[in-house]
């Protein structure tokens, strides 16, 4: 089967970097679905994994987070799929990913696909879905009845693309964006952002022009190490503080005197290890499938860079290194 892997950790623009290879084909056993890839999306996971994790000598490693396909096959265990379901999920981060023909994936971590959007819609929302449900439910606790204020920053991202949307559909809080170029504050407006302010500026200050003085919770998706002091700041006595990147130093005692509580969320935990409810990811899937069925939630698919190839994905990976990227980067086809 067709895969895009790679040897050695390059940087992006080494012709290496990904290359366009040769796999066999899996089989599906056990509880494992075995899926026809149709699309997959490229996420942050994928560049920081090729740029810091080498493969084993002579093997190529693959990559890919996102998937939207068709199940080929089942493991004598399956219970949830049948051949021919249209499927979506965000995989395992220590299995292979999913830029190949074919792919293998617990079904406790996959659910059918949105009727209504296409494969390339589909594939753009997995992980970033289930990080978005992850932090405000299991991390922060949020439920339809919670109020306050959510700063979110970098929410133009995959993450907050879907963070915003969530929020605001099955809770009361107020929702803030962070955004610093005209076409990612109207990215994340268009998403249903009550506030917008400027990450580029202090985020206190910004905040003192809206007459908000401190928010309960602080969703930091990004560049979280250099905003930590603005955070101290604007998060209130006794708040709520979660981060999804990786700073390189992390000092947490400047929010001993708020007692504040801070979570990390990554959505790889319950496959990674294991964990008695890994069929929550199933769940949420199929609940998050439902409501962009009802025109509850959109996808956040915004470009397409062709079929699923190494060229298209070096593309990708360079983009997403250059900061630059809104919304979600989609390959189809191979």
């Amino acid at each position: 089967m067709k895969a895009i892997g790679y040897k050695k950790s390059l940087p992006i623009t080494d012709v290496n970097a990904l290359q366009d290879i040769e796999l066999t084909k899996p089989k599906a056993r056990d509880r494992d679905i075995l899926v026809n890839v149709k699309a997959v999306s490229v996420n942050p996971v994928d560049t920081k994994i090729r740029k810091n994790v080498a493969p084993d000598a002579d093997d190529y490693k693959v990559l890919g987070w996102d998937v939207a396909g068709v199940v080929e096959s089942v493991g004598d265990q399956v219970t949830l799929f049948k051949p021919g379901d249209e499927v979506w999920y965000a995989g395992a981060i220590n299995r292979e990913g999913a830029n190949a023909e074919y792919h293998l994936v617990d079904e406790r971590i996959a659910a059918k696909k949105p009727n209504s959007l296409t494969f390339e819609q589909a594939a753009a929302l997995p992980l970033t879905a289930i990080t978005a449900w992850e932090l405000l439910f299991d991390r922060l606790k949020i439920d339809a009845h919670s109020e306050g204020a959510l700063v979110i920053i970098g929410a133009s991202g995959g993450v907050g693309s879907i963070l915003i949307q969530l929020a605001k559909q099955l809770t009361q809080l107020t929702v803030i964006a962070t955004a610093s170029r005209p076409e990612t504050k109207e990215w994340v407006k268009s998403l249903g952002a009550d506030h917008i302010i400027d990450h580029s500026q202090s985020l206190s200050a910004e905040l003192k022009v809206l007459n908000i003085h401190s928010v309960a919770y602080v969703a930091s998706l990004n560049n979280t190490e250099n905003n930590l002091s603005e955070i101290e700041k604007i998060i209130s006595p006794q708040g709520h503080f979660v981060l999804i990147d990786d700073p390189q130093s992390l000092d947490i005692m400047p929010f001993k005197t708020k007692s504040i509580s801070i979570y990390w969320e990554l959505m790889f935990t319950r496959s990674l290890f294991e964990t008695s409810d890994l069929i929550e990811q199933h769940k949420l899937l199929t609940k998050i499938a439902g409501m962009i069925d009802e025109g509850k939630i959109r996808s956040t698919f915004l470009k397409s860079f062709g079929t699923i190839n190494a060229d298209n994905l070096i593309k990708a990976h360079a983009l997403l290194e250059s900061g630059k990227s809104i919304g979600k980067i989609v390959l189809s086809g191979f």
